[in-house]
Parts: structure tokens; sequence; C-alpha cells
């Protein structure tokens, strides 16, 4: 029921000063600290740590053992405050620790929507990570990466700092992501990542069509296949984009935004 109080296991430990919206519920020995905000419908499991600031929206499932809220792992850190956002519909499954942020990396990590975030996964200090996301497994974040919306991690995947993954992409199992990944690709292991394809099949489950997948495949093939220079490979992709291709544009919008070095 939405009116509904919080149903609060009497093992729980929860500092006065945190904020429980209508029907949380918390499981045995989990413990909440100071300037924690949890929103409606959400459900904290057994032996979860829950560390503020942070803020969670509604209807979250946190899977036992989870840690949320920590300190970052950072050395630079030195007490000062920051906080972790986590938006609505997410599940974290046990053992997953999520980072609040870093007072000069911007002081706040987020977590966007409807992600899943499965057992033993790592989201660093000042991370960004958009909505409908999956992480499986032992999948690990360093600091300031950014993830885009509707990207999968695979399994022991590893993303080194300050690098972009763009909406869409798909990162294999084991691969070790060492520079930017553009929207839509699919990347695999060869010792660091490297790009094997767009992520077509999954494109084609979120509705999009044979014309823009058309579209994304010629701009893969001009980025990634041949001995095209990057510069005469992002004209090319102009060309895809001022044709009609929203999806390239992006591609193109995030080619030239990046900060490290483009996976190629």
């Amino acid at each position: 029921m939405a009116d509904a109080a919080p149903l609060i296991h009497p093992t729980a430990v929860i500092d006065p000063s945190a904020r429980l919206g209508a029907g949380v519920q918390v499981g045995a020995y989990a413990v909440i600290g100071a300037e924690v905000e949890i929103g409606d419908g959400t459900r904290i499991g057994p032996h979860c740590t829950i560390e503020g600031p942070t803020r969670i929206g509604r209807d979250n499932v946190f899977h036992g053992h989870a840690a949320i809220g920590g300190e970052p792992q950072d050395k630079k850190y030195r007490g000062e405050r920051v906080t972790l956002e986590i938006g609505d519909g997410n599940v974290i499954r046990e053992f997953v620790t999520l980072n609040r942020g870093t007072g000069d990396g911007g002081g706040i990590t987020r977590i966007g929507h409807r992600n899943w975030i499965l057992a033993y996964c790592h989201v660093a200090h000042d991370c960004i990570v958009g909505d409908d996301c999956v992480f499986s497994n032992n999948a690990t974040l360093a600091g300031h990466v950014t993830v885009g919306n509707h990207v999968i991690l695979s399994g022991f995947a590893g993303v080194h700092q300050f690098c972009r993954i763009g909406n869409h992409a798909f990162i294999g199992m084991g691969a070790f992501v060492n520079g930017d990944v553009p929207p839509f690709l699919m990347v695999a292991q060869e010792k660091y990542a490297r790009p094997r394809g767009i992520n077509a099949e999954g494109l084609k489950r979120r509705g999009f069509d044979a014309t823009r997948i058309a579209a994304i495949k010629r701009a893969y093939r001009a980025l990634y296949m041949g001995d095209t220079k990057l510069d005469e490979a992002r004209a090319e992709l102009d060309e895809i984009a001022n044709a009609g291709s929203a999806d390239v544009r992006a591609m193109l919008d995030f080619i030239e935004g990046g900060e490290r070095p483009l996976l190629r």
C-alpha cells in the first residue's frame, strides 16, 4: 500500500536522521546511516549497509550484503561532504559496492533508473550510470566513468577511470576497456578490449529498424575496417549523419566530446 509504514526488522540499525518512505522494507541486521533518504516501496535486504549522504528513489531492491554509499576508495579523499544518488526501479544484487563521489571529482556518484547491477559489481566514485543498463557479475567501473543508457557489461568486464561508454553498447565478458566506446558498439576481449562489430541484436530488440542499423553499420565500417585515418572516418560519419541518420550524428558527437583516445 502506498501509505504503509516502513517495515523494519527488529535487528536493523537505523540512524534517527535517516528518512524512509512509505512501504520501505528493511531486513535483518541492515545498517542505515545518517543522511540517508530512501523512497517509497524500496526493499533493503539483510546485512546491507547504506551510508550517507545518499538519496535512493522508489521501488528499488537491494539484496543481502550490498554496501551502498561508502566513502570513495581514493587517497585524495579527506572527509569532505560527497553524495550518492540512485534513481527508481533498480535491482542491486549481493555484495555490490556503490561509492560516493570525491570533492575534486564532482562530489557525486549517480545511478539512473531500472538498472540491474548483479552480484559483486563495483561502481567507484564520481561515476555516472544511465538507465536500463545490465552489469553482470563482477563488472567493475573505476572512478569518473560515464555509462550511457541500455549498456550491457558482461561478467568480469572492467572499465578504466575517466572512460565513457555510449548508449546501447555491449561489453563482452572479461573485456578490459581503456578507451571510450562509442554508442552501439559490441566490444570483445583481446588483452584490451577491441571493437567486434555493432550491437545489432540488442538494437533490434529495442526497435531499431533496418535503415537505422544499416547506417550504424556503415559508420562502423568507416571507423574500424580498413586503414582509414580517424579524420577521414569522421568526415564519412558526418556525411552519413547529414543524410539523415541521427544515430550516426550521436556517434560523431560522442567521438568529438572525448578526453581519452577513441577505442580503435
